[in-house]
């Protein structure tokens, strides 16, 4: 028998501790080619699907659908096979297969931060050099950043809707492809769930081996609980067996039944929050924006992104980033906001790039894109950085105020309420008028007091104008 060889989890490109197992598509036993689909990864940007590094007979894998590794852990270990092809020595795939070295404490609970960028839009592009409250890649190998769709048991699928179809209970075996060269796409496995009459009746032909048994297993919904088993089921009473007030459940404890452990997006923003809470001086300040003069139908975000870009025009200091270590401050030159899009998945922040030269269309448009994107998990990483002012419309769904997070090295964050109706005095009497409460969060160590006043001032005075 040949000498084992051991696959630790790579850094997938993003500077994160570890990664959610998506879906395998072999299993222990299985022989795999090199550059097969391995395994797809969540991680805080996308489902990331992972090749094998060598051609050989699975021994061991990490884990089940659903656990977290950690990166430079044990990801699968392979049995190597001479007479199938292998990757030459010394040629770099930016797989990572020493065992895993310990991480600096501090370094391991916060992210990446964001490079300090030039004037031109292209410095944001990290891919090539290579986060409701807002705000990589393999490092050499295009085989685990390169999202293509590719065929597992006969079915043509990127790694995002393998992922989708898993969460929805949907088998891909059995969904229309209407992509080219016969993709599954997004649309179909959604349209699919919503309908279920649009299933085919059989599903289409798979090939054989782990890879569709895998993908079968992925796919199948899970058993029901017996009705006897189901905690929301069984007889409650206050009282126990000797008759003595109970609780019943312990103090704290989760309504849904037992912990379970945060992952992908969820997982990130948790340190991402946790981190910017210890690293910020945090300061808000709240007022209301009269917008009574506006004409009917006009776009409040298109509206509230060109008040942002007006205020960091007046107040350069908001539009910034603090290095808190360095106490050093960069002015930034263009505006670039981190819109704030909230899923089931977790909290996700894209960038508008250059909202300072776009007109009401251009950003309707830019951020129509980045929302399809995110709700897509097709979003480049790129794009989930670099911001400069980050902006979060929270208003549509409910709330007058806030104290919104500022995520560093960003030292601003503009939070825009639900708009209301309130009596403004005028001459002669009272008028009904539509108003957006606005919430102002700073970094106090980078930003004064009549700083931020003078901000949230521009962006009043931008907002009140009828167009």
């Amino acid at each position: 028998m040949s000498e084992s060889k051991t696959f630790h989890l790579p850094d997938l490109g993003e500077g994160l501790p570890d990664a959610t197992i998506v879906e395998w598509f072999v299993k222990e036993g299985d022989v795999v080619r090199l550059d097969e689909p391995l395994v797809s990864m969540e991680t805080a940007k996308a489902v990331v699907e992972v090749p094998s590094p060598v051609s050989g007979k699975v021994l061991k894998l990490a884990g089940a659908a659903g656990e977290v590794v950690v990166t430079g852990a044990m990801l699968a270990q392979f049995e190597p096979d001479p007479n199938l092809p292998q990757r030459a020595e010394g040629q770099d795939t930016g797989h990572h297969h020493g065992p895993p070295k310990p991480a600096a404490p501090a370094a391991a609970a916060r992210p990446a931060p964001a490079p300090t960028p030039t004037p031109a839009v292209e410095s944001f592009d990290h891919e090539r050099d290579d986060a409701g409250t807002v705000v990589g890649a393999m490092q050499s190998s295009d085989a685990v950043q390169a999202e293509a769709a590719v065929a597992v048991g006969g079915v043509k699928a990127m790694p995002a809707v393998r992922a989708m179809a898993r969460k929805l209970g949907v088998d891909l075996a059995r969904v229309r492809a209407t992509g080219a060269e016969g993709v599954v796409t997004m649309a179909d496995v959604k349209q699919a769930a919503a309908d279920p009459s649009l299933l085919l009746s059989a599903p289409t032909a798979r090939g054989t081996g782990g890879a569709s048994a895998a993908a079968r297993a992925s796919t199948a919904r899970p058993e029901p609980a017996p009705q006897g088993e189901r905690g929301s089921d069984r007889a409650r009473t206050a009282l126990s067996a000797s008759g003595k007030p109970m609780r019943t459940s312990p103090p704290g404890s989760g309504a849904s039944g037992q912990p379970e452990p945060l992952k992908g997006v969820r997982r990130n923003m948790a340190r991402v929050m946790a981190d910017a809470h210890a690293k910020v001086v945090a300061t808000t300040l709240n007022d209301d924006a009269d917008i009574q003069a506006w004409a009917p139908g006009q776009d409040v975000t298109a509206r509230l992104v060109r008040g942002l870009v007006a205020a960091c025009r007046a107040v350069p200091a908001m539009n910034a980033w603090f290095d808190g270590e360095a106490l050093t401050r960069t002015l930034h030159p263009h505006v670039d906001v981190g819109i704030a899009v909230d899923t089931d998945d977790g909290l996700f922040v894209p960038a508008l790039r250059n909202a300072d030269i776009l007109d009401a269309r251009g950003v309707r448009e830019g951020v129509n894109r980045l929302r399809t994107q995110v709700q897509e998990r097709s979003i480049p990483a790129s794009e989930l950085t670099g911001y400069t002012i980050s902006l979060s419309n929270f208003g549509m769904f409910a709330g007058r105020y806030a104290t919104p997070i500022v995520v560093p090295p960003c030292v601003a964050i503009v939070a825009a309420g639900r708009a209301r109706f309130q009596m403004t005095p005028v001459m002669g009497g009272f008028e009904s008028h539509k108003v957006i409460p606005l919430s102002v969060t700073f970094d106090h160590r980078a930003c004064t007091g009549g700083e931020a006043a003078r901000f949230l001032r521009a962006l009043i005075d931008d907002l009140a104008l009828a167009d």
